[in-house]
């Protein structure tokens, strides 16, 4: 009886599941295989790994990402370090995470009131002397933009981590003479490595398909795999190619997300 009752409760998980996420791969793996008039072809992929276009947009995804991805963490450990060793924590903890209650498309046209040539930025840089520079559609903006946007998704699980460490083991290090810096690198931050991993995949792919940051904050200068599944969807309607550039993007979160997995859980299930 309570085995009936548990599935009846998992039933609408397993629903949704298969209809909001099994069911659109399944038909943009099928759509991929088709060419403008719906026959299938293998053209697309061709196009894909034969274009010299496609493949320094792929680079330029994966490369965005990273840096992006970079920034996030620099920035990220030490500010959870630190959150993570103050009295109220979670109250500094909620901060953090109070700018992602804001609309992304509000947080975006507030960056371009910031970069604007009229903008606040350039407003003080004439006001020490340096002038209005050409901030909005570069690299540097849309860096700026993307990394702010995914700061808290780095932090969170990187908090997390640190919050739940046991304290003996620090103690411990240093008792045994290790000061504060060699505590952080040998005892602290590799403990922390499945929160940092965890921050990584909530960034770097994320960041794989931005499309709205990068037309509204880079004006299409970043063109990343988002962006050109949008424009192959919306603007040429070629949507086999869009589909297969979609194929090509859930693969390479597949792979991020495998290569930052935690192993820890498998080892400990083989020492058992």
């Amino acid at each position: 009886m309570n085995r009936n009752h548990t599935f009846s409760y998992t039933i609408p998980y397993f629903l949704w599941l298969g209809l909001f996420v099994i069911a659109p791969v399944i038909l943009l793996v099928i759509q991929s295989f088709g060419n403008l008039s719906g026959h299938f072809t293998l053209a697309n992929y061709e196009a894909y790994f034969s274009s010299g276009t496609y493949l320094r947009m792929t680079f330029n995804s994966v490369f965005f990402a990273f840096v992006v991805t970079v920034i996030t963490l620099l920035i990220s450990y030490p500010m959870a370090y630190i959150m993570s060793r103050l009295k109220h924590a979670q109250f500094w903890l909620l901060l953090v995470i109070l700018p992602t209650w804001v609309n992304l498309l509000l947080k975006a046209y507030a960056f371009i009131g910031l970069f604007s040539k009229t903008g606040t930025v350039n407003n003080f840089l004439t006001l020490i002397g340096i002038g209005p520079q050409q901030i909005m559609f570069t690299d540097a903006s849309f860096l700026i933009v993307a990394a702010y946007i995914e700061i808290p998704f780095m932090i969170m699980p990187i908090f997390n981590s640190l919050v739940e460490l046991d304290q003996s083991y620090i103690n411990a290090a240093r008792d045994l003479g290790a000061n504060s810096w060699q505590t952080l690198v040998r005892v602290i931050f590799p403990m922390s490595m499945g929160g940092v991993k965890a921050g990584i995949q909530a960034v770097f792919i994320p960041t794989l398909s931005l499309f709205m940051i990068t037309r509204l904050i880079g004006g299409n200068r970043v063109i990343t795999l988002g962006t050109a599944i949008e424009e192959h969807f919306l603007v040429t309607q070629n949507w086999g190619m869009g589909s297969t550039i979609g194929v090509i993007l859930i693969l390479a979160m597949g792979l991020t997300m495998l290569l930052t997995r935690d192993r820890k859980k498998k080892g400990a299930k083989h020492g058992k």
